[in-house]
């Protein structure tokens, strides 16, 4: 289980880290790192607008991942296979909310 703990802590501090920079507003226009779709692309305001708001919700996809992770540790009797699709449901759930408020975000530019 302590690998399972270690990945998903990873896995949020990675989220966190890739976000700063979209966040910051560091990232240029590109087919490689952001959210990169052709509305994005075409036009620089939408990009940073769209992609700082994507990155907030990375970074807290990141956080509640690493919580959840932690938090389900320490649940007595829970098995690892049970741990383990916890901990991947929450992170997909975070992540998809996170890419649906986004869109919705974008729509309104």
């Amino acid at each position: 289980m302590t690998s399972l703990i270690l990945l998903y802590i990873a896995g949020g501090i990675l989220l966190i880290l890739l976000a700063i920079p979209l966040y910051m507003g560091k990232v240029k226009p590109n087919l490689w790192y952001g959210f990169r779709i052709r509305k994005t692309l075409e036009n620089p305001e939408i990009w940073y607008a769209v992609n700082k708001v994507g990155a907030g919700w990375m970074m807290v996809s990141g956080v509640l991942t690493i919580l959840i992770t932690i938090v389900l540790a320490f649940v007595p009797g829970l098995s690892l296979d049970a741990y383990a699709t916890l901990c991947a449901v929450a992170f997909a759930g975070v992540l998809t909310v996170g890419m649906v408020i986004t869109f919705r975000y974008m729509d309104t530019l």
